[in-house]
């Protein structure tokens, strides 16, 4: 008899940012939990939330890209994402070779791969070191068929100019995708003004997904993006793996930050009006304000994550205090600086998501079968929104920047508005779907169980 294969030795490797060190881990977590040895790396900064360097968590363990002239995670100069990409690919090269190296040595040879958005380099520098390597698409399969399509000039699209409009008005169609207006896509890096590094670096991402990895994950789930799925497919190896979040999470359960868990549980039951924009957005003083007096409006319990640097940019702290404190009367109200997203929309207090609409949060609702009230901001968020409202029909849309009135008046549409049940209702079965992807022999989890067959008994192709 053929003895066993020796374990597998899968790095990840993730671009500094929360948004793209969250679906990556949860992807390693889900491959551990088939059997690989799976390794967590990225070159961090300063408010990232993850482990501690050597520590393991759900089965990744997690060691800091460091060396070679890498800057340390509390240097400044990491505050300016531009800079920070830059140095990034400029040294990562090597001290990913490093990392590599030390692997051997220890007795733990990487046998694979998995980078996410904004770090080809180390598709390219783990090529150059003769390992297989995979790609982590972690925005939706609709958005990234967008820019496949401009970026390799399979459907005509508009300047971006006001005064531009091609033969179909200034919207664009694509292959399993609804009829995108230029509104829709204008805050897309197809033409959003200075921004030209990441415009390269995605075009240099395309290009390495297209070329160099033999299998392209994408954290979305067949029944949600079919038709989109089946379109792109055509042009490269898409491999659905989502939605990607915690395993864990659908016990309905919060892990008590702030006293979150003992707030939600004291809530009746989709009652609360859940209302957070992600680790990037920032929303200004007068916003901040309209949010506290629209929350209180609604008459309804609530949940505000309002992130602590977030806060420091608002002048007037005092007058956001006191919406807040107004707002908050009688604790039908709680703010807190952070919390863990997915748990708190999986608890059976909450009614409603107010969101950016970024694809992580999306998935996550998605997930957990909650209704929006969906307030997009800038990059993939407006189309995110479009699906929300007209495609999954699970959330109404919300103005940019928020009002107090408009506020009040959206989640009152989503949670007691005539089509409110309806909302639900499918938000629901979108969430047994999604569940059941990432379940045994769901649609993602053969995705991720076929990927773990081929580099466990050494295929190089899928």
């Amino acid at each position: 008899m053929a003895p066993p294969p020796a374990q597998p030795h899968v790095l990840l490797i993730s671009s500094p940012f929360q948004s793209h060190v969250n679906p990556l881990l949860r992807l390693g977590r889900r491959l551990a939990a088939k059997g690989l040895r799976v390794t967590f790396t990225a070159a961090l900064r300063d408010g990232i939330r993850l482990p501690d360097n050597g520590d393991v968590d759900g089965g990744v363990r997690v060691e800091r890209l460091r060396g070679c002239g890498m800057w340390a995670p509390d240097d400044p100069r990491l505050r300016v994402p531009t800079d920070m990409v830059r140095h990034v690919e400029a040294t990562g090269p090597a001290a990913l070779g490093e990392l590599v190296g030390r692997e051997a040595e220890a007795g733990r040879p990487v046998t694979c791969v998995v980078a996410n958005a904004f770090v080809s380099w180390a598709v390219r520098a783990a090529g150059d070191m003769g390992l297989p390597c995979a790609m982590l698409w972690i925005q939706s399969c609709a958005v990234m068929s967008v820019y496949y399509h401009y970026v390799y000039s399979l459907t005509d699209f508009p300047s971006g100019d006001e005064s531009d409009s091609n033969s179909s008005g200034g919207a664009v169609t694509i292959p399993g995708l609804p009829e995108l207006s230029i509104d829709e896509l204008r805050p897309l890096l197809v033409y959003t003004s200075g921004h030209e590094t990441w415009r390269q670096m995605l075009v240099m991402d395309l290009g390495t997904m297209k070329e160099k990895a033999p299998w392209v994950f994408i954290n979305t789930f067949d029944e949600l993006e079919r038709e989109a799925i089946a379109g792109l497919s055509k042009h490269m190896p898409l491999v659905p793996v989502g939605p990607l979040v915690d395993p864990d999470d659908d016990s309905g359960g919060v892990e008590d930050d702030d006293g979150c868990a003992s707030w939600l549980d004291a809530q009746p039951r989709r009652s609360v009006v859940f209302v957070a924009f992600g680790s990037l957005v920032d929303i200004g003083h007068d916003e901040a304000v309209e949010i506290a007096e629209g929350l209180a409006a609604t008459g309804r319990p609530f949940l505000w994550v309002l992130r602590d640097a977030n806060r420091a940019l608002l002048p007037d702290q005092d007058a956001i205090d006191a919406a807040v404190v107004a707002a908050c009367g009688g604790g039908r109200g709680k703010v807190v600086p952070w919390c863990a997203q997915r748990r708190v929309l999986a608890h059976v207090a909450v009614g409603c998501f107010v969101t950016h609409c970024g694809w992580n949060s999306t998935a996550e609702a998605l997930a957990a079968g909650v209704p929006m009230v969906a307030s997009p901001r800038w990059s993939d968020q407006r189309i995110n929104a479009r699906f929300i409202v007209d495609v999954y029909r699970v959330g109404v849309h919300a103005p940019t920047p928020l009002t107090r009135e408009t506020l009040r008046l959206c989640v009152e549409e989503v949670t007691v508005g005539p089509e409110a049940e309806a909302m639900a209702a499918r938000a629901a079965i979108l969430g047994e779907k999604a569940r059941a992807a990432v379940g045994d022999g769901g649609s993602s989890d053969r995705g991720v169980q076929a990927f773990v067959d081929r580099i466990t008994y050494g295929a190089a192709e899928p």
